[in-house]
């Protein structure tokens, strides 16, 4: 197969070359990392930096990382050795080790190694689930090529290639939020990545799905890199007689992703996700579950729909300093992409307020229509048809009423995708019980300065 980077152009490419023989239960992990246009080599605090003593056990892996690098400007190429056993904080250092020259060569790269004892299968499997999460973010210059071989059998070389949209790819230049609402699409659309491509059974057109993404961020300055909060909510409408129908369609796993790797949501993330205000979306939030990932269980989801979410938590730049809590821009991002949700796709996340008050719509349209047909002044008739937008005068009795029902709903609607004005008293139809009683959660996790958008 030739090589992913002259294949396609602007490309990052990272390859992982596991290598085993089958006598031995140790595999070799050979991460290699070619950058084909920065050339700006890798960030050492990065590994110093990293956490695994959680993710892999002392009795698989000895903690040993073997590192090579090397920047387009560098002469040599740099090795290393770290002990990520050791505590980050005082005794992890990096142990510089002998460099080879490059030759005059201009060429840019890390490579990565350690030796993990693990059945073969099971590591491949754990890896090939971690890449197609990444896919998730849809990232359009990043390809991840896996390599197995076994070295006692000349020959078993076995690649397998991750690439972002590679039936579509996007422009090198898209956002990342929408390279997010990208990759969720086509997650969704694969039921979670159990099917290999789309399944045109349950999403036979794209209308099925409604996509939602929101946008919050801290200030940048000298002492913090700017931190992006990026967020995607999708409602798939699916039929009940679909054989790809979820059960599951009263929870929600949220897909959550730090500096563009996938990973497990905090308590203190879960905390916030149960504080927002969701009886304004129409959603009752009964539970917050931690099962290794969040699961959000509804008690009045939308019927035949399913809610999923992704939340993208990264640095603008590497961050020199200790950062903020991603705590306080969680609520207002998730907020965001909901809004952005009801404004693109009216008639969905209805507030309980605008259900309750949607529900007498029907019997008020039927009063005004009354009230107009049986009216005997021409002039008055003429002047209530022209104002619903009517040009005949013979038309049905339904037509009237349907007509004064949409209009009334339009109204609640566009009423309802209004920021919500705490304490601010204003004549309303009916007296929203909840408003009195949502309100105290809003001033939590407010620190630091952000701001905050959806996107259309």
């Amino acid at each position: 197969m030739p090589s992913i980077s002259t294949t396609l152009p602007d490309l990052c490419r990272s390859q992982i070359t596991i290598s085993f023989h089958s006598s031995n239960f140790h595999v070799a992990i050979k991460i290699f990392n070619a950058v084909s246009d920065t050339g700006i080599g890798s960030c050492l605090e990065e590994f110093q930096d990293l956490n695994c003593s959680s993710i892999i056990a002392a009795e698989f892996w000895d903690g040993i990382l073997s590192v090579k690098t090397t920047a387009i400007c560098d002469d040599e190429i740099y090795h290393y050795h770290l002990n990520l056993r050791k505590n980050i904080s005082s005794s992890r250092t990096l142990t510089r080790l002998p460099s080879n020259p490059k030759n005059g060569l201009k060429f840019s790269g890390t490579e990565v190694y350690l030796s993990i004892s693990e059945s073969i299968d099971v590591l491949v499997s754990a890896i090939n689930h971690f890449f197609q999460k990444i896919m998730i973010l849809n990232i359009p210059n990043i390809a991840i090529e896996l390599v197995t071989e076994r070295e006692d059998i000349p020959g078993s070389r076995c690649e397998n290639v991750f690439l972002a949209n590679k039936s579509n790819p996007g422009p090198l230049s898209t956002s990342n939020v929408e390279c997010l609402k990208s990759g969720l699409e086509d997650y969704v659309l694969r039921h979670g990545n159990s099917l290999t491509q789309k399944c045109n059974t349950c999403f036979a057109t794209s209308e099925r799905l409604k996509v939602g993404s929101g946008i919050a961020c801290s200030t940048e300055n000298h002492k913090s890199s700017g931190l992006m909060m990026e967020v995607v909510v999708i409602i798939s409408e699916l039929e009940s007689k679909c054989p790809c129908f979820r059960e599951c369609s009263s929870k929600t796993e949220v897909l959550y992703f730090k500096d563009f790797t996938p990973c497990s949501i905090s308590h203190s993330t879960l905390n916030v996700l149960s504080t927002i205000d969701w009886q304004s979306y129409g959603l009752t939030l009964e539970n917050v579950v931690d099962q290794g990932v969040c699961v959000l269980e509804w008690g009045d989801s939308p019927s035949h729909s399913q809610i999923d979410m992704v939340l993208h938590c990264y640095h603008k730049q590497y961050p020199m300093h200790k950062t903020q809590p991603e705590q306080h821009l969680i609520k207002k991002a998730v907020t965001a992409a909901l809004n952005n949700l009801k404004e693109t796709h009216p008639g969905i996340l209805r507030s309980a307020h605008a259900l309750k008050i949607c529900s007498h719509a029907p019997d008020l349209a039927r009063s005004i229509a009354g009230l107009i047909l049986s009216s005997n002044d021409p002039d008055f008739q003429g002047e209530c048809f022209s104002l619903l937008g009517l040009e005949s005068r013979e038309i049905g009795a339904n037509a009237v009423e349907d007509c004064i029902q949409e209009k009334i709903v339009s109204v609640i609607e566009m009423n309802d995708r209004k920021p919500r004005q705490r304490n601010v008293v204003a004549p309303s139809l009916f007296e929203d019980d909840c408003d009195q009683d949502s309100s105290y959660q809003d001033k939590e996790y407010e620190e630091g300065e952000d701001e905050f958008i959806y996107l259309d």
